[in-house]
């Protein structure tokens, strides 16, 4: 006789989201990995106005000149979080949803040999791709992890800094992430993400829609329940600033190309209430 497992719908909801996140990434190294010159979130886009309008125009030229280019084609970020958190030499940094690895060859220039740049993906074609990345860019202070942002498989505060690029926004147990979040930084240590945020009423429907799990937006928290949720984990000194707002034709874009069936009423809702923001947060050190 076989015992009946049951999974909480918690518990279902994030193995759901966390399959069609590994789809839809998989699918994208595959692409970078065969053609890389026609795989990246932008160049898929077939209006300006869809995912150009969120991964567009993030990194200056300087930055991803001496980069691989498979990994700046496999870029799917809202944001350039390296280059806002301020690393500094020597610094251990961990990127979750670190995808063709952008943003840890970036950190890893920016800590210099003394440092280390983490990588964190749940995607075995995002990390292999990662790796071969890494490989031709020829870095030595750089690891890849395979494992899930909600259970980060690093040792309690042995992190400086925790970095990403609009991934948190995924995943469907966001408490969690930011609980691992908190505990494997170093007291004192900053979390400094892009993620897209929301301010404003956003109609349920929409929240609803799965296919827009993916394309960075039904899974988007308000600017007001991120903050709460950070304080709730134990961060302070916690700051949203946004980098980018999407405008009602990046909204339609956006849907458009996730494959959501919207009532058109429903878009006039979210004009101007999705943005792309630069999340800041530290872990208290303890008192002397």
């Amino acid at each position: 006789m076989h015992e009946k497992t049951c999974c909480s719908p918690q518990a279902e909801g994030l193995a759901k989201t966390q399959q069609m996140v590994k789809d839809k990434y998989g699918s994208l190294a595959r692409k970078v990995s065969q053609d890389s010159a026609q795989a990246s979130c932008c160049a898929e886009a077939a209006a300006p106005t869809s995912w150009a309008a969120i991964c567009g125009d993030l990194y200056a030229m300087d930055e991803v000149s001496e980069l691989p280019e498979a990994a700046v084609l496999a870029s799917l970020g809202c944001g350039n979080p390296t280059a806002l958190a301020r690393l500094k030499a020597g610094q251990v940094v961990l990127d979750l949803g670190s995808g063709g690895g952008i943003d840890v060859l970036l950190s890893a220039k920016r800590v210099g040999p003394t440092g280390k740049a983490y990588g964190l993906d749940m995607t075995d074609e995002m990390l292999e791709l990662a790796r071969a990345n890494q490989e031709r860019a020829g870095v030595s202070n750089v690891e890849f992890l395979k494992g899930e942002i909600e259970k980060i498989p690093l040792p309690a505060e042995s992190v400086d800094v925790i970095i990403s690029n609009c991934v948190i926004n995924l995943s469907a147990n966001k408490d969690l992430v930011l609980r691992e979040a908190f505990r494997v930084l170093k007291p004192g240590g900053l979390f400094a993400v892009s993620d897209v945020v929301t301010r404003g009423d956003i109609p349920v429907e929409l929240r609803r829609n799965v296919a827009l799990w993916i394309g960075c937006v039904a899974g988007a928290l308000h600017q007001e329940e991120y903050t709460q949720k950070l304080q709730a984990a134990g961060f302070e000194e916690i700051s949203i600033e946004p980098t980018r707002v999407y405008t009602l034709e990046d909204a339609r874009g956006l849907m458009q190309e996730a494959g959501a069936s919207l009532d058109p009423a429903l878009l006039e809702c979210v004009d101007g209430k999705f943005f792309s923001g630069f999340i800041r947060a530290r872990k208290p050190r303890p008192l002397s």
